[in-house]
């Protein structure tokens, strides 16, 4: 059941649009206390993710004991952002995890006592499981048992806004539940042949095509009308960003952590008024907004998807087309938590996934410490040292603000042409164009048109050279 709201027009001007999605993402709550379904009870194959009183259990590989509890605490946030009451976490030291029940078949044993003890009905994994891990860790635990990939999805699915990204998630979740798809084990009775279903009876029978087969085929054929969808779909965002390239309007794109506060930061600088939550991938669908920097120069500024560690392979090549805003920009505002116990391992995780995408590596990249009125100055020292180019900010306060701006307008594609012409008063297109795409030093209007002295684009200076006079011929 949904909460319906009715604004007056006086309502409206008081909420902005980030506001109310966040009412209407709150207004809709699990309810504790309902139970994961462990067996199939209908012939749907599909079990939905009811995450109510979790466990948690990690493999810890490598680092330190210090790097296993932030893993394990994120995945806390993560359990948490998807709706669930987490009741206990375990960490296990293992060189490598167990190839049959992840952790290990004594440890297993000692993890299904803490389910009874604890009453929990989910166990989350920290990392991503096979097939044959989930179904022996089941088998063990006796309750639902998913892992840190299908947990991702999930809280994809609930916070997928738009048509794309509702696509682009569902195709993910296909190519994750494609290979593990369950079975009825060995009941024939899901399994029809020959002209059987026609009620042909004796002689039309034959063992045909199982329940599981026919899933898999049908899933198959939806990922491929997905992909076909979102290619579609694309075609509006890359005619945008072509005609902000042809009008040759510089491109900031902002990129980093999932809570880093990329969307804070956004209407901090543009007053867009996008949803912000604390919360992990509380924003998944692209915003681009325009703004200008102190010296008047327009760009656009957009904010991506968040990334986080060991982000699902099947998220990335579904969010491809996201995350070519980034590819395409000419700047890229880093942004990394201060506050986290674990900024660098944040700056690595989204650099990784940044390496992933064609072209996004060779662009300029400024790191933005944010939630500056909450780090520690030592480790925004720290910070500062590892990396060449870094401005601290606050997006809730504003500080740092103006110096990001600075470097904003220092690191943008400079303009290439200084003009000085007289523009007839006829083409004052041309004169509103220069205010917005270049740089205007003086403006003078005299009896034949307007002396225009600006720095522009290289398209906008063309144009104005063919209508403009210079300014030595008038006089």
């Amino acid at each position: 059941m949904t909460r319906m709201h009715e604004y007056t027009a006086l309502d409206l001007d008081e909420f902005e649009t980030g506001d109310m999605d966040l009412e209407e993402r709150q207004a809709l709550r699990r309810v504790a206390g309902l139970s994961t379904e462990l067996q199939d009870v209908s012939e749907v194959e599909y079990r939905q993710l009811r995450l109510e009183r979790v466990v948690l259990v990690g493999v810890w590989t490598s680092g330190t004991v210090e790097d296993a509890e932030n893993s394990l605490l994120e995945l806390k946030l993560l359990a948490e952002t998807a709706g669930s009451q987490v009741l206990d976490g375990l960490v296990q030291r293992r060189q490598k995890p167990d190839p049959a029940t992840y952790i290990g078949s004594g440890k297993a044993l000692e993890l299904r006592d803490v389910v009874e003890s604890t009453g929990a009905d989910t166990v989350i994994c920290d990392g991503e499981l096979t097939p044959g891990q989930l179904r022996q860790l089941e088998e063990t635990v006796k309750v639902k048992v998913i892992d840190r990939t299908a947990l991702i999805l999930d809280i994809f699915a609930q916070h997928a806004k738009s048509r794309e990204g509702k696509a682009q998630v569902e195709l993910a979740q296909l190519q994750y539940l494609l290979p593990r798809l369950r079975g009825w084990g060995g009941n024939l009775s899901r399994q029809v042949g020959g002209r059987a279903a026609g009620g042909v009876g004796i002689g039309g029978r034959g063992p045909g095509e199982t329940k599981i087969e026919l899933d898999r085929r049908r899933i198959r054929e939806r990922m491929a009308k997905l992909r076909r969808q979102i290619s579609g779909m694309s075609t509006s965002r890359d005619t945008m960003r072509y005609q902000r390239q042809r009008r040759e309007v510089p491109a900031v794109a902002i990129a980093g952590y999932t809570n880093a506060g990329k969307s804070s930061l956004l209407n901090r600088i543009t007053g867009a008024g996008v949803l912000v939550e604390d919360a992990l991938f509380a924003t998944l669908d692209p915003t681009v907004r325009r703004a200008r920097t102190a010296e008047g120069r327009l760009f656009t500024i957009a904010d991506t998807v968040g990334f986080v560690r060991h982000l699902p392979h099947q998220l990335v090549e579904a969010f491809r087309s996201t995350l070519e805003e980034v590819a395409e920009a000419d700047l890229i505002l880093h942004v990394v938590d201060g506050s986290h116990p674990d900024p660098e391992g944040q700056l690595a995780a989204v650099r990784e996934v940044l390496g992933d995408i064609e072209g996004a590596s060779e662009i300029r990249e400024i790191v933005v410490i944010n939630k500056a009125d909450a780090a520690e100055q030592d480790v925004i020292d720290r910070i500062m040292r590892r990396e060449r180019d870094c401005v601290v900010v606050s997006a809730r306060t504003g500080r740092g603000i103006p110096e990001l701006m600075e470097v904003i307008e220092r690191e943008l594609p400079r303009l290439d042409h200084e003009i000085q012409l007289l523009v007839p008063y006829n083409r004052g297109d041309l004169i509103s164009r220069a205010h917005k795409e270049g740089e205007v030093l003086s403006v003078d209007h005299v009896e034949d048109g307007t002396i225009l002295h600006a720095r522009v684009l290289p398209s906008l200076w063309q144009e104005l050279e063919r209508v403009g006079k210079p300014v030595e011929r008038v006089f």
